[in-house]
């Protein structure tokens, strides 16, 4: 019987010490969309489906922190569906989150189910732009909408396409209203750097 105390005793410390759950969801999501068909259009829209459980509330809608999480969920099914996970394998490379803006535009309330709507809009030099919906199935609204700036690490997102593509990609052109945060990014991590005196080390 000592051995299953020290196994719930490991358990509980893991729990206490890591978002167990959240390890476990992402591992499910990748293997889950391992085994769906492959996407070849690397811009194309993917959907996921999602209901608002007791898990996910505050104040008996959707707890503002949730959106980010799943739209994480939703970026992992994406990237393995259109091969971006292999080729980031095969180049030795990696991405990071370098920034995100929400909007939240009607609450989704407990029990409601919703479609969480993910594309890659669009690229640069540097970073991947994704825009990700969440659709009430109840009415179709689009209930919140996330920019996300995804950076990619040791690599660049034209060679990641060109890995996958086997030939020179276009980027598709910004949207206006892409464009704008993008500017804003730019303007804000200028104005920070000015702040903290890294301009004038750098020259």
């Amino acid at each position: 019987m000592w051995w299953v105390l020290w196994l719930l005793a490991a358990l509980l410390a893991l729990f206490c010490s890591l978002d167990v759950w959240y390890f476990l969801r992402a591992a499910v999501t990748v293997l889950r969309a391992w085994f769906q068909p492959p996407v070849w259009d690397i811009t194309a829209e993917q959907t996921l489906t999602g209901r608002v459980t007791p898990h996910d509330i505050d104040m008996c809608h959707m707890n503002n922190a949730r959106y980010l999480r799943e739209c994480d969920f939703a970026r992992f099914s994406l990237y393995t569906r259109n091969g971006v996970f292999k080729a980031m394998r095969a180049l030795r490379a990696s991405m990071v989150v370098g920034a995100t803006t929400i909007r939240y535009r009607r609450a989704l309330c407990i029990g409601e189910g919703y479609e969480l709507r993910t594309r890659i809009v669009s690229w640069d030099d540097k970073a991947f732009y994704l825009e990700q919906r969440f659709v009430s199935t109840k009415d179709g609204l689009v209930c919140a909408i996330m920019y996300c700036k995804q950076n990619v690490v040791r690599c660049s997102p034209d060679k990641v396409m060109q890995h996958l593509c086997k030939r020179k990609v276009e980027c598709p052109e910004f949207p206006e209203d892409l464009q704008h945060w993008v500017n804003f990014i730019s303007t804000s991590s200028q104005s920070l750097r000015a702040e903290s005196g890294l301009d004038e080390k750098n020259k």
